[in-house]
């Protein structure tokens, strides 16, 4: 019996289901505020930087047009989920449900419209600058021509446009922004410079091993 061939590169595919559920992934995380250390940042970055990581893989390996329709349609699970938990919030609650969860479920899930289109813009304009500081950089000689370092660098910037346009969007005028936005800077740069080389230099090598090629 002969295997279907996928339509897609086989990394393409893979990608896009990862990079999918990371959309999703990260507006639920970002509930939560870890401590690293002296550093303190939601926890939605983590999911983010995969994003990232991802984005520029399928850029490296596929094209920036590529890349740039992923993250357009990364917008598709974006605004699903945020329909769908919508949905569910203005459903009624089960009487049985368990206590401290009825009170716990809107707090943790919940947005507001403000938050919600700042997550909506934030991640559209980043993303994109993503793709295209790494793709802009292809090609150049010494080390701004290696993945790891268009990796680092692409993500370094895009993660201070995404922490400036969310930060500002969703809390200028209700609290003061600059303290907050620059210890969210602070931390999504150091994690880009610690994790992103490693990231995107495994990303690109388990793509490399989906499709079957070594270059």
């Amino acid at each position: 019996m002969d295997t279907p061939k996928l339509a897609i590169p086989r990394s393409l595919f893979v990608f896009s289901i990862l990079y999918g559920g990371m959309v999703c992934m990260a507006g639920v995380l970002g509930v939560k505020q870890v401590a690293l250390g002296p550093l303190a940042v939601e926890a939605g970055i983590f999911a983010f930087l995969l994003l990232v990581v991802l984005s520029s893989a399928v850029a490296e390996l596929h094209g920036q047009a590529i890349a740039t329709g992923l993250v357009r349609l990364g917008f598709v699970p974006l605004l699903m989920s945020a329909a769908l938990i919508q949905l569910v919030l203005i459903l009624p609650t089960d009487p049985g449900m368990y206590p401290p969860a009825i009170a716990a479920f809107p707090i943790v899930v919940g947005q507001g419209m403000r938050m919600m289109l700042a997550g909506f813009i934030s991640y559209g304009t980043s993303q994109t600058l993503n793709v295209f500081i790494f793709n802009k950089l292809r090609g150049q000689e010494g080390p701004s021509g290696l993945v790891w370092f268009r990796g680092m660098v692409a993500s370094v910037v895009s993660q201070i446009v995404d922490t400036v346009l969310f930060i500002s969007i969703s809390f200028l005028g209700e609290r003061p922004i600059l303290e907050l936005m620059a210890g969210q800077m602070l931390t999504k740069v150091v994690l880009s410079i610690v994790l992103v080389p490693f990231l995107i230099t495994g990303a690109v090598a388990l793509g490399r091993a989906l499709d079957g090629r070594r270059r």
